[in-house]
């Protein structure tokens, strides 16, 4: 990571997104003393295979999940947009909520999904790629430009965000090596009981996904991005 990114946020659509996709690079940011923000677009409440629950109770369920999860890594704040799950639509009610945020905590590095379908189903869920192509159009540039979005101003200026780092599961730009974080992302991961029934299978599988990522650059364990650099 650069020396010059003193302040992060991560944009993900789902509680659990951030720790399966960038747990590790989490407490690593956060250990080198980087100020981390989650900013968490739905409420997660239709994940859930369970009869008897709710989707509002299901939804405070997974933000206590994803409160627990960020203190493990060190997270400072966790903001909830409250769209629901499954139902996020590009609109301008959406790239505001995102703007004001980038606006809000103006990160130097916003860590994101990926805009892209890919192989893996999961990895290129519709909720993802949507929130994904949000923080795009929002970084440039919606969060950038005075005139966009007026009535933001004078409360959230605009802010230049200097680099992107998207979520990557084929053919990454790099990794990062996660490998003395590792146990970190897996406690952090351990948070959300709702989502992960059975921890150590799940366990396995973020090992030998992270294994693999790691091999060709000779990391233990890693996790991949592609990098956007912005002109100053």
């Amino acid at each position: 990571m650069a020396h010059e990114i003193k302040r992060v946020m991560v944009v993900t659509a789902h509680p659990d997104d951030s720790e399966f996709g960038a747990g590790g690079a989490v407490a690593k940011l956060t250990g080198e003393g980087r100020d981390v923000v989650y900013v968490i677009a739905t409420n997660g409440n239709k994940g859930s295979a369970d009869r008897t629950t709710t989707p509002a109770h299901l939804a405070k369920i997974r933000e206590e999940e994803q409160r627990n999860a960020a203190r493990v890594l060190g997270v400072s704040h966790v903001v909830f947009l409250g769209y629901d799950d499954g139902e996020l639509e590009d609109t301008r009610q959406f790239r505001l909520d995102v703007t004001r945020q980038i606006r809000r905590w103006r990160p130097d590095l916003i860590i994101a999904q990926n805009p892209h379908r890919t192989y893996n189903l999961y990895a290129s869920h519709r909720d993802h790629r949507i929130t994904a192509g949000v923080v795009l159009d929002c970084v440039y540039p919606l969060a950038r430009d005075h005139m966009a979005f007026p009535e933001l101003l004078p409360e959230y200026e605009p802010h230049k965000v200097r680099e992107v780092h998207l979520m990557q599961w084929e053919t990454p730009h790099f990794a990062v090596d996660i490998t003395d974080t590792m146990d970190l992302k897996l406690k952090a991961l351990a948070c959300h009981v709702s989502q992960v029934k059975d921890f150590t299978a799940a366990e396995r599988r973020v090992r030998e996904r992270a294994g693999e990522i790691g091999k060709p650059y000779g990391y233990a364990y890693a996790e991949a991005f592609d990098r956007i650099v912005l002109p100053r």
